[in-house]
């Protein structure tokens, strides 16, 4: 496997693996549970063709797993890695701060 290259800025590094939109929203849906195509796609809204590059990527830079599961009926799940999981407290984070963004926007808004 080849690997990207990486900024030398971390900063720059989680905005090239995880900055896009798509990405993000993936990775707080996969910390809930394991999820199939369909599902994602249902719950984030996106097009199959941005979810399949998005997983793509995200498989090729090892935040996640694609198991293809034998069955009468086969199917694909996708999965956080141990190195995904660790983006548990980034999403936190953000979650945490766009609350507060909303809350001083009312304030502001109010105040005008």
């Amino acid at each position: 496997m080849e690997y990207k290259d990486l900024s030398t800025n971390p900063v720059s590094v989680v905005l090239q693996l995880v900055g896009a939109k798509w990405k993000i929203l993936i990775i707080k849906e996969l910390l809930k549970k394991e999820m199939r195509f369909v599902e994602l796609k249902k719950n984030l809204g996106c097009t199959a063709k941005v979810l399949t590059a998005c997983l793509k990527d995200m498989e090729e830079d090892g935040l996640i797993i694609r198991e293809e599961i034998e069955s009468t009926t086969p199917f694909v799940e996708y999965y956080l890695t141990d190195i995904g999981y660790t983006l548990r407290p980034v999403i936190e984070s953000m979650q945490k701060w766009g609350k507060e963004y909303k809350r001083l926007r009312k304030l502001m808004e109010r105040a005008k």
